[in-house]
């Protein structure tokens, strides 16, 4: 299972379920009492569910170094999604945020949720192949949709998951309920913060795409067409620190997940 940082956690979950709860809705958070947030990382959705559920949010991750995050908004416990550290029926409600998408048996972790689980498990899923990017540097968006198709074929997992994560319950034996979509919405626009001026400096120096090489290269992306990318990748980096010191510089990402609520039998 891949790994992530602090910061990557703080720049794609920022402002996530500050604008709408309604594709939580199924989860009926208010009705339950002992909640488990499987793959928590530093707690973005344990808040959210801290602040809707009456009872105790609890919070999973094999990571120690995001659990201590994690750690000063919910109560947390190191463990494995597949080997989850708790008896059968501990929690009323099992949830799960991009966490299907990194593993190569989906089903296998909604097996384990479900066991654990008395009632209902959730999981909120990104469909990474239908991400949209609107951006006053002409170049970015078809370079990135460029670069992440590169990154989709060459990655393990189904990172575009999103809604089809309704098989992985089914085949677990649960019953789905409900799938609700979300459109998690991304916008830099001056002024410009830190963690805007990092990304731009690192498409700039091509660091960003550095980091997804090896998996670019897993597919049918050869190092000739790699290159090619990379040069142009920074040129459009140049432009967007260029924009940003006119403070001309806007960039909107759309991502969609998929909000998918199963009954336990």
């Amino acid at each position: 299972m891949r790994e992530f940082s602090e910061t990557y956690l703080e720049r794609t979950r920022k402002g996530m379920w500050d604008d709408t709860r309604a594709a939580l809705e199924p989860l009926d958070l208010e009705s339950h009492e002992r909640v488990l947030d499987v793959g928590c990382g530093t707690g973005e959705l344990s808040r959210v569910l801290a602040a809707e559920c009456p009872g105790e949010v609890i919070g999973c991750d094999a990571d120690p170094d995001l659990l201590e995050i994690a750690g000063e908004h919910v109560p947390v416990v190191a463990g494995d999604a597949l080997r989850l550290p708790f008896p059968d029926d501990t929690f009323d409600l099992v949830v799960c945020q991009a966490l299907l998408i990194n593993l190569p048996e989906p089903a296998a972790a909604i097996e384990e949720f479900a066991r654990v689980s008395s009632d209902l498990v959730a999981a909120v899923e990104p469909d990474n192949g239908a991400v949209e990017v609107d951006s006053s540097v002409p170049t970015e968006e078809s370079l990135e949709a460029r670069a992440r198709r590169a990154y989709l074929d060459g990655i393990a997992t189904d990172v575009s998951l999103g809604a089809d994560a309704r098989e992985a319950f089914t085949e677990a034996g649960l019953r789905v309920l409900e799938t609700r979509r979300y459109d998690h919405e991304r916008t830099i626009e001056p002024p410009y913060g830190e963690m805007a001026l990092t990304i731009a400096q690192r498409k700039a120096t091509g660091a960003g795409l550095a980091d997804d090489r090896e998996t670019m290269l897993e597919g049918e992306m050869d190092d000739e067409e790699y290159d090619d990318l990379r040069s142009n990748w920074r040129s459009m980096g140049r432009d967007v620190i260029e924009q940003m010191e006119a403070r001309s510089y806007r960039r909107t990402e759309a991502i969609p997940f998929f909000v998918t609520v199963g009954r336990v039998e």
